[in-house]
Formats: C-alpha cells, structure tokens, sequence
C-alpha cells in the first residue's frame, strides 16, 4: 500500500476510511409482491437486488462448502399449499472456484423467487428466507427476513398486487444499537451485554480502525506490473532489440533539431501505447469483464488454452514462427511513408505487426491473466504497462542519444532469452491444463503430478541455459557468460524449492498457481495430520476443540472466560465462520507461522465464534436484536449480534484480543496477511494485559 506524504491528503484519507468502515454493511435490499392467478392461486415474489459488486448464491448453490445456499422456510400452515418448487431467474453464474475445488451458483446485481401458492381459507403465510452476501474479498454472516402474505380462499379474478418493501436495517454512528441483555446469556452465571465495560486500557474504542484488506485475484496494479515485465522481456527479443537503434538513429538524423528528433520520438512512444492499450479495450468491449471471467474459467477454453500456449513454447523454441499476414504488414509500412505524425503512428503500428512473432504470445498470456480477474479495465491496464516498457526505451534513447553506445550488441543471446520464455510459457500451460482438470474432477493433474511437470520444466530450463543442450535457432558458443549462469542457478533454485512439494511440503509463495493441497494424492500430506510443535498446545483444555494447525480453540465463550480466568491469559476473539474464504487464509498463512502459532496456542486463550452457525438458540434466547433488526435464531445470530454491537462490524475474519470482563487490550484486526504485522498486533494487546 502506498503511504501519502502529504499532511493533508493523510488526513482526507483516513476520514473518509474511517467514515466508511463505521457504516454497516447492507448490500442486499428485499422486494415482495403477490399476484393473483387464473386459477385462483396466488404467486408469491421475492426479488432481491444486490449492490455493486455483491452476490448471493443460489438455492442451487452447493452445501457444506465456501457460501449459503438461499434458502425459504415455509411456517406449517394447513390453510395453504405450496404448488410445485420454488423458482428462481436471474443471471447464473456458475464458476468452477479452484482455489476451494468447488462449483459456486450466485447471482449478481438481481434475482427473483416465485413461488405458487393455493389458499385453501383466508389465511397468513409467513416464510424465513435466509440469505449469505459475499464480494470478491470477503462474506457477510448469513443473515434472514421474514416476509408475510394475507390470502384469500376465493381470490379475485383480476389481478392485483400487493408490494411490500423491506424496511432496510441502516446503521450509523449516530445510532447506536442495542441488544437485549437477555440476548447473551446462556445460564445464571453468563455473561450479559450489561457486563460489558469501556476499556480500561488506552486503546480508543469507539472509533476504532478496521484493518480489513481488500484482496482480489488480479488487482490493477498487479496487472500493470505484470504488463510492465512483460513488455521489458519482450525487448529483449530478437524481433525487437535491433530495431531500437535503428528507429532512434532515424528520428535523431532526419529531424532539423534535436528538440524535434525528441518529440517525434515521444509521439513513436505514444502511438505503441495507443495501439496496445485500444487492443486491451477492445477485447473488453467484445466479452466485457464478467464474460471474461466467466472464459477464463471454462474447462474448454482452459484445455483450448493449453493448447496455445503448448503452440507458443513450440514457437519460442525454434520450431516456426507465428506471424500475421504479410499485407497487413505492407500496408501499414506504406502508410508510414506519408511522412508527418500520421506516418510516425504507422510506423509505430508496423513495428507492433512485424513484431508479433515474437511478442504474440506475451501479449496473449497478458491479456488471458487479466482476463481471470473479471475487472473491467484490466485488459487495457495491462497493454499499458506492456507498451509502456516497449515505449519507453525509444523516447528515452532519443533523449539521451549517447545511451545507444552502451547497449549490448545484437547476437545469440536474443535467442536463449525468446527460448527461456518458451519455458515459461509452458509453465503456464501447464496451469491451464490443471484448471480444466480440476473443473472436470478429473484428478489427472493432481498438485503431486503438477509440481513435478514444473520442477520438470525449470530443471530443463536449468540445463539449457547451462548450455548442455542447444536449441535450432542456437548459435555455437563454447562458454556461458555470468547472465546465463546466474539465470541457470535461479532455475535451479525454483527446481529445489518445488521440489519437496511433490511430498506434501507447502509451497506459499506459488500457492495461487499450483492445485490445493485438497486436490492430490495425499490431502494431509504424507503424515496425514499436522504435528505439534507446542507441548503445552497438546494439553487440550475442557470443553476446547483443536483448531487449525492444532491450536486449542473455544466455541463457547462463557467456557472460554472460564479458562482464561484460571490461567490469567487474555482472551482472543476470533469472529469467523465456516464458510469465510479470508479466515481460511489467514489460519492458512499466518496462524502457520511458528511465532504466531506459539503466541495463540500458549500465551492467549482462543475464542472461535462462527457467525454462520445454524445451530438453534434455546427459546429463551430467541429475543429481538435492534442489530439484526429482527428475532436472533442461531448461535451463528447470536455472535453476530455481538460483533456489530461492539465492534461495529459485521464483515469477517475479526480479531480481538479481550478479557473475561470485557476490557480491550488493543484495536481490532481483519485479514491481515501479514505474519510479522500480525504478531506484532498480539504481542502488543498481550504486553497491555499483563501491564494492566
């Protein structure tokens, strides 16, 4: 993240995140109406719009994995009957996710419900429809209204509607809710809402920062930077490095004055930007970013995918070479003659034609990864920082003409560049391969047999650039320079990192490339369980449970107050939920770290309290929330109710660090992916309880 330097900006920033993070979050907004029928039955509709970039997922929506399928729950009534299934419409999304192995069903933007109904006296149906909203970083807890209908036996023929609009449940500020203090107590001795004290500490709690990271599969400037190194690789090319002296050298020679030599040059940049950047618009105006997205993660188009880039490798390789046809070239070279600055943009444009060899496949796989995050200007972010690296050398040499006599001479290792790239492009097919097994669960390609085609791959790379072996194109050379041989010794250095993978070992840093762990031969790793590393972690407390990575967990947090109060250790709430994809990640990747996995199971006592439990509330417990705006139901209500009460969120993964009487030790925490952030966080909220 980049800080601001300037005072002012700082402080705009952090009122308008501060402002933002104090707002509930409601992106779902509920309308029913009826309809008389022909027949004399009712159609009941429930149509819910989402905000800007939320979904719900579909009643058709797989169980038991990432999301809550929507679901109504019709009251027993024997004055009515339900007519046929409940149906939905709206725009599908049916994605296969391989991050979790799973197909999801959600809707975005609208959908609508119906359901036929016979009254068979006047009669009130009342249905519960419960509902989970996510966006691509995050998941609200389920949540549910209750909707109701008054029908009449001997309805009218003509039609008549009845809107309703649910009341939307705001939440600001200035608006501080309650809760019952019934709403938490689950025997005499439990704690209450009443119990809770301001904290003694000097942590400011009322408005405190939420550090919840907005994480997405392919940010903008991840894009850009991709593109970027992308256009730097693609000038190292033999279809582009000699072309750079010869261009500048023609600018510089034929301009009357070295300030229009310059400019001209500048205008050559600009007209390379302009091209690749209307290419990337140009593919997002034909499929727009949901569609592309959507390809991206198509078994047919993964597997047709494979195939390119196997025909890209073999191409960078030696073994032909891709081109366009020859009379796009030479009329774009003949309108370069026509002098002037439309001479200098077709110039620009022959280059990128008689170019594509080589830079073809490059700017294929740009545009194919920006594809995969289903963002609107990603195609053209990219080709902007692809053509901004192919650009910027031309502009630049111009300015400073005596930079030419330091640049490498053409020659032989243009070549092992463009074949190394191969390599690498038969990486990524490998990947796509690996997506269209995973969508067709397959288990062809499991991570084992992933991991080894890669290790494979780069140790080939390795020998090659250690000259054991030459490619066609090669030219005879009886010594490696110290480039190669340091390149050759990062290709072994990813063959040895990789390489304890194919027996289960985690590899973090390409986790988002290679299949989960999930989906291989030996999902626990050849162990088959996670070992412990604290003896004390070992010594399960009563009532606990092991969490991930075997750290003593409470689900319970009378039982987790209990427990601390007899250890005197702090309590960490941990807000979380069964279905939260960021709280996987963090457990996955920070809560693995031995610091922090030594800190939570031995120095805090933790609290994990699933907000998307369906277990029931005893009846006693079932009272109104103001925080939910209706009756709480679950466990899973209860905990949320909670969360937005004090902490004035209901997004997760959330942490604090407490104790038994509800002092806080420091600010709460979101999906910090960070170990030594996070670390420093506990540390800092167990330093002040035990100063206290």
């Amino acid at each position: 993240m980049f800080e601001f330097t300037k005072i002012r900006l700082s402080l705009l920033f952090t009122i308008i995140c501060g402002f933002a993070l104090a707002q509930m979050l409601n992106p779902v907004h509920w309308k029913t109406e009826q309809k008389t029928l022909e027949n004399g039955n009712y159609q009941l509709i429930f149509t819910a719009t989402m905000d800007a970039g939320w979904h719900i997922y579909s009643i058709q929506h797989p169980e038991g994995g990432v999301g809550i399928p929507t679901s109504f729950d019709w009251k027993k009534n024997k004055d009515y009957e339900l007519v046929g299934k409940i149906k939905e419409s709206g725009k599908l999304h049916d994605e296969f996710v391989p991050a979790f192995n799973e197909q999801h069903k959600f809707y975005e933007n609208k959908v609508t419900f119906t359901q036929e109904v016979k009254a068979l006296k006047d009669t009130k149906v009342a249905v519960d429809v419960t509902f989970q909203a996510c966006d691509d970083s995050r998941c609200i807890a389920p949540d549910y209204k209750e909707f109701s209908f008054d029908l009449k036996a001997s309805a009218a023929s003509a039609n008549a509607t009845q809107e309703t609009t649910v009341a939307e449940n705001t939440q600001t500020e200035t608006q501080p809710a309650t809760v019952d203090s019934a709403l938490l107590n689950e025997n005499a001795g439990a704690f209450t809402v009443d119990t809770i004290q301001q904290n003694k500490t000097d942590v400011t709690s009322a408005t405190h920062k939420e550090a919840q990271k907005q994480e997405k599969k392919k940010g903008l400037f991840d894009i850009f930077i991709l593109g970027l190194l992308g256009g730097f690789a693609a000038l190292l090319m033999p279809c582009l490095f000699p072309m750079i002296p010869l261009t500048v050298s023609m600018f510089t020679k034929q301009s009357k004055t070295r300030g229009s030599g310059i400019f001209k040059a500048f205008v050559y940049g600009v007209s390379i930007i302009t091209i690749y950047v209307g290419l990337g618009l140009l593919v997002t105006l034909i499929f727009g970013a949901s569609a592309l997205n959507e390809i991206a993660s198509h078994p047919v188009l993964n597997f047709a995918f494979f195939v390119i880039f196997i025909i890209f490798a073999v191409s960078f390789f030696g073994a032909f070479e891709i081109t366009l046809p020859s009379k796009w070239i030479n009329k774009a070279d003949k309108n370069a003659d026509k002098g002037g600055y439309i001479g200098i943009f077709f110039m620009a444009l022959t280059l990128v034609l008689v170019s594509f060899s080589c830079t073809g496949p490059i700017v294929g796989t740009l545009l194919v990864e920006s594809a995969r995050g289903g963002q609107i200007l990603a195609p053209a972010i990219g080709m902007f920082g692809f053509s901004f690296a192919l650009a910027l050398p031309f502009t630049l040499f111009a300015i400073f003409p005596s930079w030419l006599n330091s640049l490498p001479s053409s020659g032989g290792w243009l070549n092992t560049v463009k074949v190394c790239l191969g390599f690498i492009e038969l990486a990524f097919a490998m990947k796509f391969l690996s997506n269209a097994d995973m969508v067709l669960d397959l288990h062809w390609l499991e991570r084992e047999i992933f991991v080894a085609a890669w290790v494979a791959i780069f140790f080939v790379m390795g020998l090659y650039l250690l000259n054991v072996f030459r490619m066609p194109l090669d030219s005879v050379t009886e010594r490696i320079g110290t480039p190669r041989l340091l390149f050759a010794l990062v290709s072994f250095v990813i063959v040895f990192y990789l390489l304890p993978g194919i027996w289960g070992a985690p590899l973090k840093i390409v986790d988002g490339l290679i299949p989960p762990q999930i989906y291989s031969e030996s999902p626990m790793g050849l162990s088959g369980r996670v070992s412990s590393t604290s003896s004390e972690a070992s010594d399960l407390p009563p009532n606990a449970h092991y969490g991930p990575h075997q750290i003593p967990s409470f689900h319970d947090l009378d039982d987790a107050f209990a427990y601390a109060k007899k250890v005197n250790k702090p309590v960490m709430l941990d807000f979380t939920g069964k279905t939260c994809a960021n709280c996987r990640r963090v457990e996955g990747n920070v809560w693995s770290n031995p610091k922090v996995k030594e800190k939570l199971s031995n120095d805090v006592v933790l609290a994990s309290l699933y907000v998307d439990s369906f277990e029931k509330l005893p009846e006693a417990e079932q009272v109104f929330s103001e925080e939910k705006g209706r009756k709480l139901k679950t466990l899973g209500d209860k905990w949320t109710a909670l969360q937005i009460k004090e902490f004035k969120s209901n997004s997760q993964p959330l942490y604090i660090i407490i104790d038994p009487d509800f002092n806080r030790y420091n600010e709460p925490i979101g999906a910090e992916l960070d170990p030594e952030k996070y670390l420093n966080w506990l540390e800092e909220g167990i330093q002040k309880f035990k100063n206290k």
